[in-house]
């Protein structure tokens, strides 16, 4: 984790490399949550202004030259409004001299798609890419892209990806943390995050929707389990709705069993 004493890395070039995006990443990021946000955002923004408009800039947070650059950076950037800098905005951002960011974009342009690729990917059926099945992702996604790669590029990649994502070291990538590849508008999986249920109440729900004992729900029964986290939690029903089918991606010929909904809807999964 950076801190404020070191260099804000890399803001000075029109083109970075892998690694260094991480770099930018990690040092504006730094309490780890995935957002750019709060002082982050303010720190990020003066660097980014003062490495690439020179000293003289106005660097004051509460100055109100500074307060309407800032509206006008976030505006231009923050495609959801939500007043702070994912990883695939920043993507945007900075662009990368090898992209691979938006190279998993052109192969995955939906959430539906993502979370069907997600499946295949997913080969042990573990709720994580692992990172020899990273390697298998990033090899269709290049192929898809029409990129020339050789081994040595795609285990670079791999890494890289691994640095990005896999925080506590343990060679394995969960689907909300790859989620964030996605453009802002298609990671529903955002959408989750304020309800996400504890493992006690995700068993509950679970059990109640699952009335024959079976073990899966079907897409009628996931309608109403979507209903029912509407009103509970005062969200507007076709937005939710409209990510069941990217939900239902996961399913196994229309059957969503507990592994797969426990990934969407659980914060402290077990699996």
């Amino acid at each position: 984790m950076a801190t404020q004493a070191q260099q804000p890395p890399h803001l000075h070039l029109a083109e970075i490399t892998a690694a260094q995006f991480i770099d930018i990443w990690k040092h504006f990021d730094a309490d780890g949550n995935g957002y750019i946000e709060g002082t982050e955002l303010e720190n990020f923004f003066k660097e980014l202004e003062t490495a690439r408009r020179g000293a003289g800039v106005v660097s004051d947070p509460t100055h109100a030259v500074f307060k309407e650059k800032m509206k006008e950076f976030m505006a231009n950037f923050d495609k959801n409004a939500d007043g702070r800098i994912e990883m695939s905005e920043l993507a945007q951002l900075l662009p990368t001299e090898e992209n691979f960011l938006l190279c998993f974009r052109e192969f995955v342009g939906s959430s539906a798609a993502f979370m069907a690729a997600w499946r295949r990917y997913d080969t042990d059926r573990s709720g994580y890419i692992e990172s020899n099945e990273l390697k298998g992702f990033l090899s269709d996604l290049l192929k898809k892209a029409n990129r020339n790669y050789d081994d040595k590029k795609l285990n670079e990649y791999t890494q890289t990806i691994l640095r990005m994502f896999d925080l506590n070291g343990d060679g394995k990538l969960g689907l909300s943390e790859m989620a964030r590849l996605l453009p802002v508008q298609e990671n529903f999986l955002l959408t989750f995050e304020g309800i996400r249920l504890t493992v006690k109440e995700f068993d509950s729900l679970f059990t109640f929707y699952d009335k024959d004992g079976n073990g899966y729900i079907d897409e009628q029964e996931l309608d109403a389990l979507l209903k029912d986290l509407c009103d509970k939690n005062k969200m507007v029903m076709n937005r939710l709705l409209g990510y069941k089918k990217s939900i239902m991606a996961l399913s196994d010929g229309g059957k969503l069993y507990r592994t797969e909904l426990e990934i969407v809807l659980c914060r402290d999964s077990t699996l």
